[in-house]
């Protein structure tokens, strides 16, 4: 028999390295050719997920129509060639992150699952009475409650690193916070409410010094800029596939092969053990021993086909471009009387999270989807950074490499109808 054939390759892999055309890129992405409420959507919600381009749609059909199988111990035709796409998808995530080994690549449901994984396994091992765990104020709900979690079980006690008002790491108070209690330090990449970028080399630096190893969300990093985990240094990355242009229900987690090593399963049964009796387990090797049970096989032959797309059009070049966008975005935005910006970090990306005087962001996003546009109102699962800010919540703008600067004005736009009908 003939093995079917992978999805043809990325068009922008054909195209000359030095242009961006994102009107040309747009055509990869068949859902945004389409009207909402008779206008043409503008999709500015990209921090909650990304769109897909048609190679990962093409790919998940090649796969459920031509291979569907499940993977690892089938000894059939199906099963193999199912096998071979999820350990090659594994070894695209490997030199996406610059890893230095496919098994320090877990699959996972998404960063979420990523952050509790690390926080059940390497978290209820080393943390014990009195320790410390150190988040930041600007985190996600799923990389604070976990440790929250942990915390109230182990006696163990949570320690945050204060902002300022533009939404940035105090970094001495940060360092004032790492002593012999701290165990580990959990802390995101790029803000998802704010955008910030924060300056992750230095706290994992900071960190190690003082022998304190460093988990790094990058859910909202890696759609926007190149990721290289040992030049960074981490001990731990989590991201999400849906949110870097893949499918939902698979994700990440990055972890050096020696950590991973000695910590035990997260999850028991399926493909994470080697042996059972009724007396005893004896675990499979890494990465399988944290992927128990059915994995997500088509997910993450999705995830590497958009690993590969996005590799294609060059993570450079998308970080300039988005870049570019994102300041005109933002002067934009800020000529809106009675329009406040929050976040205003001198390293941004992708994010406008904004607020109107005497307007709830609700009604904003409600309005705006009358317009077509697509964007992103409340708490954005960062309830303590809306505290800091004072407000309950912001409309948030997030951009991706397909948006344009007619998608910006059309907000612009669509703000000043906001303020027609509600001022």
């Amino acid at each position: 028999m003939t093995a079917p054939r992978p999805a043809a390759s990325p068009r922008l892999a054909e195209r000359p390295a030095r242009t961006f055309d994102v009107a040309r890129i747009r055509e990869d992405f068949p859902i945004l050719k389409q009207q909402v409420h008779g206008k043409p959507l503008v999709y500015l919600d990209n921090a909650a997920t990304s769109q897909k381009p048609q190679v990962v749609i093409d790919t998940l059909v090649r796969y459920l129509t031509t291979i569907n199988a499940n993977v690892h111990r089938g000894i059939h035709y199906l099963s193999a060639r199912a096998t071979d796409e999820f350990e090659g998808a594994r070894a695209k995530v490997r030199l996406f992150l610059n890893a230095a080994e496919d098994r320090e690549i877990i699959f996972v449901r998404g960063a979420t699952e990523g952050i509790n994984l690390v926080a059940h396994s390497y978290g209820r091992q080393h943390i014990g009475p009195g320790d410390e765990v150190v988040i930041s104020h600007m985190e996600h709900h799923s990389n604070i409650v976990p440790w929250q979690m942990l915390c109230q079980e182990r006696s163990a006690k949570l320690r945050v690193i204060p902002i300022n008002d533009a939404g940035e790491l105090l970094l001495d108070e940060y360092e004032k916070l790492l002593n012999p209690r701290t165990k580990l330090v959990s802390i995101v990449h790029v803000s998802n409410s704010l955008g910030t970028v924060n300056p992750i080399e230095g706290i994992i630096a900071a960190a190690h010094s003082r022998g304190i190893p460093v988990l790094v969300d990058g859910a909202q990093a890696v759609p926007h800029m190149a990721v290289d985990v040992r030049k960074m240094g981490c001990d731990f990355y989590v991201f999400s596939g849906h949110k870097v242009f893949g499918p939902t229900g698979i994700g990440v987690v990055y972890g050096r092969a020696e950590l991973l090593e000695a910590m035990p399963p997260y999850q028991g049964g399926g493909d994470m053990i080697r042996s059972v009796t009724f007396e005893k387990t004896t675990y499979n090797s890494l990465p399988y021993k944290f992927e128990a049970g059915t994995p997500d096989v088509s997910g993450a032959i999705g995830l590497g086909a958009a690993i590969d797309y996005v590799t294609a059009l060059g993570l450079d070049r998308i970080t300039a471009y988005e870049h570019e966008l994102l300041d005109y975005g933002a002067r934009r935005l800020a000529a809106i009387d009675g329009l406040q910006i929050i976040g205003t970090a001198k390293d941004k990306a992708s994010i406008l999270s904004f607020v109107l005087e005497g307007v709830h962001p609700h009604d904003i996003g409600t309005i705006l989807d009358g317009e077509g546009i697509a964007i992103r109102t409340g708490h954005h699962c960062t309830q303590p950074l809306m505290d800091r800010f004072g407000v309950p919540a912001t409309a948030r703008a997030s951009l991706a490499f397909y948006n344009t600067r007619e998608e910006i004005d059309a907000l612009a736009q669509g703000m000043q109808r906001v303020i027609e009908v509600l001022k």
